[in-house]
């Protein structure tokens, strides 16, 4: 398994687990402002100040984005490209979003899959403050109490990344259910990371949702590589299921875009695929 060495020294706790109640809401992000701003708005009414979400359909105009790239100092092991700014409105694909508390504001980190323009398929990390929304989008939205995903300066990477945080329940909700929020460290193998912390919570089956983070390449299931070591990428679909033997074993389904901008999709294989700067997600119990 490939590793990355990134400028700091690394803490010893690689996983972070923070418990939380988990609700379920189906939202409609109506055209006009930003991602930011609507999102936002949106969770504001169930006083949801950290949530995962995925979303569908719409579309964006003016829309900006970023993409994984090597960096140019030694101050960051790996960093973005410039700035791109779609030429013309662009139909979202699919996207997964952590959404979360940045210097006591509101903030999110979102990747997406969405068709250009020109007919061409992209994937990257969507800036919330530059993408409007042009079309209606749908958003389904997995609001956490009990825990918070907050953005702190992280001395190993010298990037500021969201993490997990214990937070006061705000209410009792009759359809919340027990969960996990879950921040991954550099290096660590998403599967058997995620694993790991179904078997010491006692979990046999969950859901993932949400899932936005970056791994050292990729190894898929069926074989199939990306050689090129910074991606960025966002989970499809992804769940930890009971084996025969009674153990957890995760199956994740991505896509990714590689510091080339060349996309890849498929399942990862478990043991093969460290986590290359972070790796956000909520983990809920079947």
């Amino acid at each position: 398994m490939r590793t990355i060495l990134h400028p700091g020294d690394a803490a010893a706790e690689r996983v972070q687990v923070v418990p939380t109640a988990a609700r379920r809401v189906e939202l409609a992000l109506a055209p006009g402002r930003s991602l930011m701003e609507t999102l936002a708005d949106a969770l504001t009414p169930y006083g949801a100040a950290s949530a995962v979400l995925d979303l569908q359909g719409g579309a964006f105009f003016p829309f900006a984005y970023v993409m994984p790239a090597t960096s140019k100092t030694p101050d960051h092991a790996v960093y973005f490209s410039e700035r791109f700014d779609a030429a013309g409105p662009v139909r979202l694909e699919f996207a997964t979003v952590t959404y979360g508390q940045r210097d006591g504001q509101p903030w999110l980190h979102c990747h997406a899959t969405w068709i250009a323009a020109d007919g061409t398929r992209r994937c990257g990390h969507v800036l919330p403050d530059a993408a409007i929304i042009s079309q209606t989008l749908r958003a389904s939205a997995c609001l956490l109490d009990g825990a918070g995903f907050h953005v702190h300066a992280d001395s190993e990477t010298n990037f500021s990344l969201f993490k997990p945080e214990p937070a006061a329940l705000r209410t009792s909700q009759p359809s919340a259910t027990d969960s996990l929020a879950v921040r991954l460290s550099p290096n660590t193998d998403v599967c058997t990371a995620i694993e790991d912390i179904c078997r010491q919570h006692g979990i046999a089956n969950a859901t993932i949702q949400g899932g936005v983070g970056s791994t050292v390449g990729a190894v898929f299931e069926d074989g199939r590589t990306v050689e090129p070591f910074v991606t960025e990428l966002l989970v499809r679909s992804g769940r930890v299921r009971e084996d025969p033997h009674g153990a957890p074993r995760a199956e994740i389904d991505v896509t990714l875009v590689d510091f080339t901008g060349t996309m890849a999709e498929g399942r990862l294989r478990r043991g093969a695929n460290p986590v290359l700067v972070t790796f956000e997600l909520v983990l809920v119990p079947v």
